[in-house]
């Protein structure tokens, strides 16, 4: 058997970043930059107030209580077109910008207003309270974002906070995702003897969506080898995809339509990964559009084990291609609440849990109920992966390693 960091490093040395590409930054989400962002105006744009309340000079409010006259207000977007003299006050509202004379603002709440031109001001404030200077967010010339990050909704609203309207991003890739078998129903229909419900198709077009890429539908294909292999060879070379992943027929001895084509037109390596579920797993790269190189990933039919070989290497080959600078999830230690018994037998187990914050501060995990790896209804309430070393199990109390699941566990540049 193979060690799961071996077959992992034999994948990602051939899943390389994809070619850059400028897209306006409201396509750009999910992308990962890939140059350097350098602001060209200045965050915020003008100095404002933080607070609500009264623009004063802060020589006038040093004995307080104090009475100021208002000769003014100004509201957010626009400008007042009187300046503050001595023992004058302008009302103000936050974002509003700062008038000519303030050099500090006072809370409304520590204010009173008396009739209809003054105010009353209970606390004194210092040079500059409340007050937010041009640039005090992002100044001209600061760099904003280094490669790799990933164009998230709070870093769109930062590209548009410096009127950045493009980005230089890594492409997304577009992943074609196929079934094979005759045995296959998804369209409703009920099951005559033999049949089963495609489901390994659906889950993993979802999760290619998760990591970041484009998922291409290539639906099912009947157990036809010329037909399999003029699909395959016809989405590769015209560009249709830029990688392929397949479910099923990669076990030792097994005869499916999938290895013995991709055996023929891909340069495929068939593995033994010690790892339970999700033992056998094939790996391989066939030529596409332009000299560009579509890697395979062909992964176990049993729905567990083929998620598992999805989140465990394609998905870090995928972000990988994608520019991610750390593709894999991150791992905490956490702490298992339950006994776990196992015998060795040379794998690492990756067993679904439920994990949750205890009181004591540290991550908790607990298994959602049978590990087969043919029981994704127990995989389904999952949120993140514990792994178990090759030995006799763990105790109750025992710290692991888990990796968590989900759309948003590693969002960032991971």
């Amino acid at each position: 058997m193979t060690p799961l960091e071996e077959v992992r490093e034999i994948v990602l040395a051939q899943c390389a970043r994809g070619p850059v590409i400028t897209l306006p930054v409201r396509e750009a989400r999910g992308c990962v930059l890939a140059t350097v962002v350098v602001a060209t105006e200045p965050v915020p744009p003008f100095a404002n107030t933080a607070v609500d309340g009264y623009a004063v000079r802060s020589v006038d409010v040093q004995n307080v209580p104090v009475e100021l006259e208002v000769i003014g207000e100004v509201a957010a977007g626009a400008v007042s077109p009187v300046a503050l003299r001595e023992g004058t006050a302008i009302r103000i509202m936050t974002g509003a910008p700062i008038p000519d004379g303030c050099d500090a603002v006072v809370m409304v709440e520590d204010t009173e207003r008396i009739a209809d031109h003054g105010v009353r001001i209970f606390k004194s404030v210092s040079f500059g309270d409340a007050i937010r200077d041009a640039g005090s967010d992002v100044a001209v010339g600061a760099t904003v974002f280094t490669p790799g990050v990933v164009v998230t909704p709070m870093v769109e609203g930062v590209l548009a906070s410096i009127n950045a309207q493009k980005v230089s991003v890594y492409w997304k890739p577009r992943v074609g995702v196929i079934s094979t078998g005759d045995e296959l129903v998804d369209d409703g229909s009920p099951l005559r003897p033999g049949q089963i419900r495609e489901s390994n198709r659906k889950m993993l077009l979802q999760l290619v969506e998760q990591s970041g890429a484009e998922p291409i539908d290539l639906g099912i294909l009947r157990d036809d080898e010329e037909e399999l292999e003029s699909v395959l060879l016809k989405v590769t070379s015209r560009g249709v995809v830029d990688a392929l992943i397949t479910s099923g027929g990669v076990s030792m001895g097994d005869y499916d339509v999938v290895k013995a084509v991709l055996g023929r037109i891909a340069d495929m390596r068939w593995f033994q990964i010690a790892m339970k579920p999700a033992k056998p797993f094939a790996f391989g790269v066939m030529p596409g559009e332009d000299g560009r190189i579509v890697p395979v990933f062909g992964l176990p039919g049993n729905p567990v084990s083929s998620l598992m070989s999805f989140e465990l290497i394609a998905r870090p080959a995928l972000r990988s291609m994608m520019g991610m600078t750390n593709p894999y999830r991150p791992v905490v230690q956490a702490i298992v609440d339950e006994e776990v018994s196992r015998k060795p037998d040379g794998k690492t187990h990756f067993d679904r849990v439920h994990a949750t914050w205890g009181s004591d501060g540290r991550v908790h995990v607990r298994r959602t109920g049978p590990q087969g790896s043919h029981q994704l209804a127990a995989t389904a309430v999952a949120n993140a992966i514990m792994a178990v070393p090759d030995g006799n199990g763990v105790r109750a109390g025992d710290t692991v390693e888990v990796t968590f699941l989900g759309p948003d566990a590693g969002a960032t540049a991971q």
